[in-house]
Protein backbone atom coordinates (compact mmCIF):
# COMPACT_ATOMS: atom_id res chain seq x y z
CA UNK A 1 0.00 0.00 0.00
CA UNK A 2 1.40 3.39 -0.87
CA UNK A 3 1.50 5.93 1.59
CA UNK A 4 -1.53 7.78 2.29
CA UNK A 5 -1.69 11.31 0.42
CA UNK A 6 -4.19 14.14 1.47
CA UNK A 7 -3.73 17.39 -0.60
CA UNK A 8 -5.73 19.85 -1.27
CA UNK A 9 -9.27 17.98 -0.62
CA UNK A 10 -8.03 14.94 -2.65
CA UNK A 11 -6.68 11.52 -0.86
CA UNK A 12 -5.33 8.04 -2.42
CA UNK A 13 -7.01 7.12 0.03
CA UNK A 14 -10.08 4.54 -0.31
CA UNK A 15 -13.10 6.59 0.07
CA UNK A 16 -16.73 4.94 0.27
CA UNK A 17 -19.94 6.42 -2.04
CA UNK A 18 -23.08 7.12 -1.16
CA UNK A 19 -25.52 7.93 -2.96
CA UNK A 20 -28.06 11.01 -2.49
CA UNK A 21 -31.36 8.79 -4.45
CA UNK A 22 -32.63 4.80 -3.46
CA UNK A 23 -30.74 2.35 -4.79
CA UNK A 24 -32.00 -0.92 -6.04
CA UNK A 25 -32.11 -3.51 -2.75
CA UNK A 26 -30.72 -6.65 -3.81
CA UNK A 27 -33.62 -8.55 -2.60
CA UNK A 28 -35.98 -6.93 -4.79
CA UNK A 29 -33.36 -6.77 -7.77
CA UNK A 30 -35.11 -8.25 -11.02
CA UNK A 31 -33.30 -11.14 -12.53
CA UNK A 32 -31.77 -8.63 -15.15
CA UNK A 33 -30.86 -6.49 -12.59
CA UNK A 34 -29.19 -9.26 -11.20
CA UNK A 35 -27.23 -10.21 -14.25
CA UNK A 36 -25.98 -6.31 -14.97
CA UNK A 37 -24.54 -6.37 -11.84
CA UNK A 38 -22.76 -9.65 -12.03
CA UNK A 39 -21.50 -8.34 -15.25
CA UNK A 40 -20.09 -4.56 -14.29
CA UNK A 41 -17.93 -4.88 -11.47
CA UNK A 42 -16.76 -7.65 -8.97
CA UNK A 43 -18.32 -5.19 -6.14
CA UNK A 44 -21.10 -4.16 -8.07
CA UNK A 45 -23.50 -5.66 -5.71
CA UNK A 46 -21.71 -3.49 -3.00
CA UNK A 47 -21.65 -0.43 -4.77
CA UNK A 48 -24.12 3.09 -3.86
CA UNK A 49 -23.08 4.05 -7.79
CA UNK A 50 -23.93 0.53 -9.34
CA UNK A 51 -26.99 -0.07 -7.11
CA UNK A 52 -28.52 2.99 -8.08
CA UNK A 53 -27.70 2.87 -11.70
CA UNK A 54 -29.05 -0.55 -12.13
CA UNK A 55 -32.60 0.74 -11.88
CA UNK A 56 -31.69 1.11 -16.02
CA UNK A 57 -29.72 -2.00 -16.21
CA UNK A 58 -29.05 -1.84 -19.69
CA UNK A 59 -28.03 1.49 -19.78
CA UNK A 60 -25.87 0.61 -16.85
CA UNK A 61 -24.56 -2.46 -19.18
CA UNK A 62 -23.82 -0.41 -21.91
CA UNK A 63 -21.61 2.15 -19.60
CA UNK A 64 -20.04 -0.84 -18.31
CA UNK A 65 -18.91 -2.39 -21.17
CA UNK A 66 -17.76 0.81 -22.94
CA UNK A 67 -15.86 1.95 -19.54
CA UNK A 68 -14.35 -1.25 -19.65
CA UNK A 69 -13.56 -1.31 -23.30
CA UNK A 70 -11.86 1.90 -22.43
CA UNK A 71 -9.70 1.77 -19.21
CA UNK A 72 -8.52 -2.21 -19.94
CA UNK A 73 -8.25 -3.12 -23.18
CA UNK A 74 -5.02 -3.99 -24.52
CA UNK A 75 -2.50 -2.39 -26.58
CA UNK A 76 -2.18 1.34 -26.78
CA UNK A 77 -1.68 3.75 -24.12
CA UNK A 78 -0.92 1.92 -20.83
CA UNK A 79 -2.86 0.72 -18.33
CA UNK A 80 -0.88 3.30 -15.49
CA UNK A 81 -0.96 6.34 -18.13
CA UNK A 82 -4.73 5.55 -18.96
CA UNK A 83 -5.32 5.88 -15.16
CA UNK A 84 -2.87 8.88 -14.81
CA UNK A 85 -5.19 11.04 -17.00
CA UNK A 86 -8.13 9.88 -15.40
CA UNK A 87 -6.50 11.24 -12.08
CA UNK A 88 -6.02 14.10 -13.51
CA UNK A 89 -9.41 14.59 -15.39
CA UNK A 90 -11.40 14.05 -11.86
CA UNK A 91 -9.53 16.26 -10.03
CA UNK A 92 -9.83 18.96 -12.85
CA UNK A 93 -13.36 18.37 -11.84
CA UNK A 94 -13.55 17.97 -8.82
CA UNK A 95 -14.93 14.20 -8.23
CA UNK A 96 -12.82 13.40 -5.23
CA UNK A 97 -14.39 9.77 -5.43
CA UNK A 98 -13.13 9.16 -8.90
CA UNK A 99 -9.45 10.87 -8.23
CA UNK A 100 -8.83 8.65 -5.15
CA UNK A 101 -9.89 5.37 -6.84
CA UNK A 102 -7.63 6.23 -10.10
CA UNK A 103 -4.77 7.89 -8.07
CA UNK A 104 -4.59 4.18 -6.45
CA UNK A 105 -4.89 2.20 -9.65
CA UNK A 106 -2.19 4.78 -11.02
CA UNK A 107 0.01 3.98 -8.13
CA UNK A 108 -0.48 0.60 -8.08
CA UNK A 109 0.19 0.47 -12.19
CA UNK A 110 3.15 2.18 -11.79
CA UNK A 111 4.83 1.26 -8.43
CA UNK A 112 5.11 5.14 -7.55
CA UNK A 113 2.59 8.12 -6.22
CA UNK A 114 4.91 11.40 -7.10
CA UNK A 115 3.04 12.18 -9.99
CA UNK A 116 -0.37 11.95 -8.18
CA UNK A 117 1.36 14.14 -5.25
CA UNK A 118 2.01 16.69 -7.97
CA UNK A 119 -1.93 16.25 -9.56
CA UNK A 120 -3.06 16.98 -6.28
CA UNK A 121 -0.80 19.95 -5.63
CA UNK A 122 -0.92 21.32 -8.60
CA UNK A 123 -1.91 19.30 -11.97
CA UNK A 124 -0.75 22.02 -14.53
CA UNK A 125 2.72 20.96 -15.09
CA UNK A 126 2.72 17.90 -13.42
CA UNK A 127 4.44 14.97 -14.23
CA UNK A 128 8.29 13.19 -13.93
CA UNK A 129 9.07 12.94 -17.90
CA UNK A 130 7.87 14.41 -20.81
CA UNK A 131 5.62 12.22 -21.90
CA UNK A 132 3.87 12.40 -18.63
CA UNK A 133 3.97 16.04 -18.74
CA UNK A 134 2.50 15.82 -22.23
CA UNK A 135 -0.74 13.59 -21.14
CA UNK A 136 -1.63 15.82 -17.78
CA UNK A 137 -1.41 18.92 -20.07
CA UNK A 138 -3.76 17.37 -22.84
CA UNK A 139 -5.95 15.66 -19.89
CA UNK A 140 -6.30 18.94 -18.41
CA UNK A 141 -6.86 21.05 -22.01
CA UNK A 142 -9.32 18.40 -23.01
CA UNK A 143 -11.20 18.71 -20.13
CA UNK A 144 -11.48 22.71 -19.53
CA UNK A 145 -11.48 24.05 -23.27
CA UNK A 146 -12.14 21.31 -25.81
CA UNK A 147 -12.82 23.59 -27.83
CA UNK A 148 -8.92 24.92 -28.10
CA UNK A 149 -7.91 21.10 -29.12
CA UNK A 150 -6.32 21.13 -32.27
CA UNK A 151 -3.80 19.56 -34.67
CA UNK A 152 -1.39 21.51 -32.37
CA UNK A 153 -2.42 19.66 -29.47
CA UNK A 154 -2.25 16.53 -30.88
CA UNK A 155 1.17 17.26 -32.50
CA UNK A 156 2.72 17.58 -28.54
CA UNK A 157 1.43 14.61 -27.77
CA UNK A 158 3.48 13.04 -30.48
CA UNK A 159 6.21 15.36 -30.10
CA UNK A 160 6.47 13.33 -26.82
CA UNK A 161 6.52 10.20 -28.16
CA UNK A 162 2.49 9.06 -28.05
CA UNK A 163 1.66 6.85 -31.12
CA UNK A 164 -1.87 7.34 -32.61
CA UNK A 165 -3.62 4.27 -30.89
CA UNK A 166 -2.09 6.12 -27.86
CA UNK A 167 -3.63 9.16 -28.48
CA UNK A 168 -7.38 7.73 -29.33
CA UNK A 169 -7.12 5.80 -26.42
CA UNK A 170 -5.86 8.92 -24.60
CA UNK A 171 -9.04 11.02 -25.83
CA UNK A 172 -11.11 8.24 -24.43
CA UNK A 173 -10.14 8.03 -21.02
CA UNK A 174 -10.51 11.60 -20.79
CA UNK A 175 -13.58 11.50 -22.40
CA UNK A 176 -15.17 9.05 -20.56
CA UNK A 177 -14.44 10.46 -16.88
CA UNK A 178 -16.09 13.85 -18.03
CA UNK A 179 -19.29 11.12 -17.63
CA UNK A 180 -18.04 9.52 -15.05
CA UNK A 181 -17.20 12.25 -12.81
CA UNK A 182 -20.58 13.89 -13.77
CA UNK A 183 -22.80 10.90 -12.76
CA UNK A 184 -20.73 10.16 -9.47
CA UNK A 185 -20.69 14.41 -8.71
CA UNK A 186 -24.64 15.10 -9.01
CA UNK A 187 -25.77 11.46 -7.78
CA UNK A 188 -24.42 11.13 -4.44
CA UNK A 189 -21.18 12.29 -1.96
CA UNK A 190 -17.99 10.15 -1.50
CA UNK A 191 -17.56 9.14 2.24
CA UNK A 192 -14.28 9.77 3.76
CA UNK A 193 -12.94 6.75 6.42
CA UNK A 194 -12.92 7.22 9.81
CA UNK A 195 -9.89 8.53 11.01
Amino acid sequence: MSAPIHINGFTNDTLGWKAWLDVVQLAQATPAQMSVLEESHPKAKESDYYLFLVHQPEILRQRSLAFNAIMYAPGGLSRAERELASTVVSKINGCVYCASVHAQRFEQLAKRQDVIEQVFEEPHGAGTSDRERAIVDFSIELTLNPDHVNASSIQKLKDAGLQNSEILDLIHSIAIFAWANRLMLNLGEPIFPSV
